[in-house]
């Protein structure tokens, strides 16, 4: 599809999703018992409300990095916009600071796919799928459209790397930011898993 046409789609359909992302977001503030700037910054649904707020300026600055680059430009526009957008709704959340942050113990968890196999085995489905689903997302964009856009990239391998480089970061700044949250090797696997395999959905349109 044309970078353009989806560029105008999104300003299009950004009106109407805004609103219904905005009912929600009222809708279920109550339930936080939270006063302040956190339930409009600190809570994963107002990540997702703020993403959904930026969809029109993240359209418009395609539009407007396509004129400045011409007819050649629309695809690496889309791409740059797109990998910004799409990540940073995700590591927003990941580092959200959880209940005990500052006072709970730091946790580390190195043993590979011992995390997996709790959420597997003890979690609920919907719980399972959340887990493994939202960390197989938090950089598929980035595996997606980097390929797209810097040919140094267009390699699964590399994505894989980055993907798990991006992951390592993350989890690391979980640790020394004392947020409450558990560091662990599951979840740089399965980031970079996810990095992975977008950058495979997306193996058509990388940059040659």
């Amino acid at each position: 599809m044309n970078p353009e046409f989806r560029a105008r789609r999104v300003v299009l359909l950004a009106p109407v999703v805004l609103l219904a992302a905005a009912v929600a977001f009222v809708a279920q503030r109550p339930l936080h018992h939270r006063a302040g700037w956190q339930p409009w910054l600190g809570t994963v649904n107002a990540a997702v409300f703020w993403s959904l707020v930026a969809l029109p300026l993240s359209a418009g600055l395609v539009r407007v990095l396509a004129r400045r680059r011409g007819d050649r430009g629309r695809g690496r526009s889309f791409a740059e916009v797109a990998v910004v957008h799409g990540t940073v709704p995700w590591v927003w959340m990941i580092l959200l600071p959880g209940p005990g942050a500052g006072v709970a113990p730091r946790r580390v968890s190195l043993l590979p796919l011992r995390d997996l196999y709790e959420v597997l085995t003890q979690g609920t489905p919907v719980t399972a799928v959340v887990q493994i689903g939202g960390n197989l997302l938090v950089f598929a964009a980035l595996g997606c459209f980097a390929p797209v856009r810097f040919r140094a990239l267009a390699s699964v391998p590399r994505m894989l790397a980055l993907g798990a480089a991006c992951s390592v970061l993350v989890e690391t700044a979980q640790y020394v930011l004392w947020l409450d949250r558990v560091s662990s090797v599951d979840d740089v696997l399965l980031n970079a898993t996810g990095a992975g395999l977008a950058a495979l959905a997306s193996r058509r349109w990388w940059a040659r």
